[in-house]
């Protein structure tokens, strides 16, 4: 229902009564509790609102005791359809609490994928402070591990201006994040930062760096029959990701990258590797991306 444009037109033609109806953008306000911090650019969704109308309606409820609607789920609509000029939208009103309003407002987001690991974890904290949830309550709500939402909370022990750093290097994976969350100290956390960004790192290697910041200063040798296992160990400790770039001409129209992410890589290792890659090519496994850049070269020509 809610992707049925004909569903839409009947609200504009105010046919449908004890559904939805077509709301004026000034009696409908934002929730300061909504769980998007940052509604990033919108240029492209005001244009496709401008040529087709918004095509999903909002969640909206009554605020007590006042005329307006409060938004409850679909911000970036809201803003790019102010931006686009429209004067009305349309909108499900739902009779809910606070909590259920902010609960809704999560999981609309989260099963749309786009909020950021941060926003994540503000919004379950949310949840948890104001609403008394615990992490079990929390999980059931949204359909994922008790376990993900302990460690997706964990990120919160990022202080704001590390977060700042992982922002502007855009390290934005939950698995990476979680890592400097476990860091012993804030310099710690910074290195971590500035050792992923500039090496690009992946999580296994970020990994061995966050293990060797934590062995230094570490207690005396090994044993000669702990030998062994421990040189295994400062190799991974010692190890520095690398990348190895290949084109067969200068002019290819394809360049290749290849990065080893562990040490004692073997060129068998590397060849199984690309025969894995040439097998999945074959057999069309990539077929849909080179068709996206097809159809992409086409709208630019």
């Amino acid at each position: 229902m809610r992707h049925d444009k004909h569903f839409v037109d009947e609200l504009a033609n105010h046919a449908v009564t004890g559904i939805g109806q077509m709301v004026p953008v000034d009696q409908i306000e934002t929730n300061r509790e909504q769980p998007r911090s940052a509604i990033g650019d919108l240029a492209d969704l005001a244009a496709s609102i401008r040529r087709h109308g918004v095509l999903e309606p909002l969640l909206v409820r009554r605020l007590p005791g006042a005329p307006k609607f409060q938004l409850i789920a679909g911000e970036r609509r809201f803003h790019a359809a102010v931006e686009a000029g429209l004067v009305e939208l349309p909108c499900i009103e739902m009779m809910v609490s606070d909590r259920e309003a902010l609960e809704l407002a999560l999981i609309e987001n989260l099963q749309r994928k786009d909020l950021t690991p941060f926003e994540e974890a503000e919004a379950y904290r949310a949840l948890v402070e104001k609403y008394d949830y615990s992490h079990e309550d929390v999980a059931g709500a949204v359909g994922k591990s008790r376990s993900s939402i302990t460690e997706a909370l964990r990120l919160l022990d990022i202080p704001p201006a590390i977060r700042d750093l992982c922002r502007h290097a855009d390290i934005t994976a939950k698995s990476l994040l979680l890592l400097v969350a476990k860091a012993a100290s804030i310099d710690e956390m910074e290195r971590l930062v500035q050792e992923i960004a500039e090496k690009s790192l992946d999580r296994e290697a970020a990994r061995y760096l966050s293990r060797q910041a934590r062995d230094e200063g570490a207690p005396a040798p090994p044993s000669p029959a702990e030998a062994d296992s421990v040189a295994s160990d400062e190799a991974h400790r010692q190890f520095k990701p690398r990348r190895i770039r290949f084109r067969a001409t200068s002019d290819a129209p394809v360049h290749f990258s290849l990065s080893l992410r562990r040490p004692n890589v073997s060129r068998d290792d590397v060849i199984e590797s690309l025969e894995s890659l040439l097998r999945q090519l074959r057999e069309g496994e990539f077929d849909r991306e080179f068709a996206s850049l097809a159809s992409h070269h086409d709208d630019h020509t």
